[in-house]
């Protein structure tokens, strides 16, 4: 078999064979077939696309490059859930508590962030000595016991992906369904869990521009997961603002915990009831959405939840004290009100640019050397359809080193508004079973 002869295959339009597929991935890793003709590939999927059942064996193949997490010592059904991305996402940090209080077995996995805010494990991280690296024994044993858990994920982990997704990051090739499809499925796979829920985000802040082609990504990975025989369900959900009020990593992790006990932003915890009773639903702890907000809501109202996420860090290493004293995380050294100049409704509020902003704070990295200060971001005080008279906070920028006129300018260039009263979009477009 010759690697140029599937370039030309695919190049050409046909479809790819499940050898011709386990050569190419087995190949890379090994490092036998080189990056240039695996771009030349990744191009050639780029314009060409793949069929269902090739993405199926190539997330297949993917899979298998490394070590699969056996969470069979687990009892029940072990829930897992993921999100394409976006800005203020902090979904994990109170949505997982949640339904670990409601009985589901949670067992996470997540990774760092690149590019707008950390990620989940940059967030939880804010708690100091939390310990995101586990032994797979050290996992499983919590998950049991207290039934969460949330850890990094291992390097043995699909090796294909890493290579992967970094040769496409440079080559223009990141926005491919059946790259983006194959890439996350192998790694929720190789995770181990029996359930799946995905929310595909759409928008300026999100991989996908638009609901259509959330939609066409969703049902692509439902696709996957039900090759392997998976509980697989998606939620498409709107990123053309932030999601909640704050954008950074302990602001962020601060907005997870006042959801638990109640108090987080109406949007956020729209999100977190419904992606949870999707969640129980799957671990068969729930006959209907109803039943499970209501399991959902009484966590919350009764304490328990927020207990999850406390009895969680104390597990791993955490400072327990800064969740029950949000003061007590990493604090900026200024906080500046942004004020708003002029009145007018928010027409729009862009979220891709105000993740920048956050990033150049420092919220997040601009490459995977750069360090992570937890304590700066943003906190919103007006978003999309909100009144805002002359003089109104429009948000506070929490800062270790001042604000610069570019970052004042891109802040203010981030809300767009107008004189005509503006309906409030729906923050759930589709629930994909």
């Amino acid at each position: 078999m010759r690697f140029v002869d599937i370039i030309e295959k695919k190049k050409t339009g046909h479809a790819l064979s499940q050898s011709e597929i386990a050569y190419w991935i087995d190949g890379y890793v090994n490092g036998t077939i080189p990056d240039y003709q695996v771009s030349a590939l990744c191009m050639a999927i780029y314009f060409q696309g793949m069929n269902d059942q090739e993405i199926a064996w190539l997330c297949e193949a993917m899979l298998y490059s490394g070590d699969v997490m056996d969470l069979s010592c687990i009892h029940g059904y072990k829930v897992d859930k993921h999100s394409t991305g976006g800005v203020g996402d902090k979904t994990s940090l109170a949505l997982a508590p949640m339904v670990a209080a409601c009985g589901g077995k949670v067992a996470k996995m997540s990774g760092r962030g690149l590019g707008h805010t950390g990620g989940t494990l940059d967030k939880i991280e804010s708690i100091t000595g939390f310990n995101v690296s586990q032994s797979e024994d050290n996992f499983v044993r919590q998950v049991n016991e207290i039934h969460l858990a949330l850890i990094g994920q291992t390097q043995s982990l699909v090796p294909a992906d890493k290579l992967l997704y970094a040769l496409r990051d440079v080559t223009a090739t990141v926005n491919s369904i059946p790259l983006i499809a194959s890439s996350i499925m192998s790694k929720k796979l190789a995770a181990g869990s029996d359930t799946i829920l995905l929310d595909v985000k759409f928008g300026e802040g999100a991989f996908m521009p638009t609901p259509q082609d959330a939609e066409h990504l969703a049902r692509t990975m439902i696709a996957i997961g039900q090759h392997f025989g998976k509980d697989t369900r998606a939620m498409i959900s709107d990123m053309n603002q932030p999601l909640g009020n704050a954008i950074g990593n302990a602001l962020e992790l601060k907005e997870a915990i006042e959801t638990l006990q109640g108090k987080g932003p109406q949007d956020f915890t729209e999100l977190c009831l419904e992606a949870g009773s999707i969640m129980l639903i799957q671990s068969k702890l729930a006959d209907d959405i109803e039943q499970a907000k209501e399991m959902l809501l009484k966590s919350i109202d009764n304490g328990t939840a927020l207990e999850k996420l406390k009895e969680m860090c104390r597990y791993q290493g955490g400072d327990v004290t800064q969740i029950e004293d949000v003061s007590r995380l990493p604090q900026a050294k200024e906080i500046i009100a942004m004020k708003a100049k002029s009145d007018g409704y928010v027409k729009e509020l862009h979220a891709l640019q105000l993740g920048n902003v956050a990033m150049r704070l420092g919220a997040g990295r601009q490459k995977k050397t750069d360090a992570i200060d937890h304590a700066v971001g943003l906190v919103l005080n007006k978003k999309a359809g909100d009144w805002v008279k002359q003089g109104d906070v429009l948000a506070y920028v929490h800062t270790n080193h001042g604000l610069d006129d570019a970052l004042i300018r891109d802040f203010y260039g981030a809300y767009v508004f107008t004189e005509k009263k503006v309906t409030k979009k729906p923050l759930i477009e589709k629930i994909i079973e």
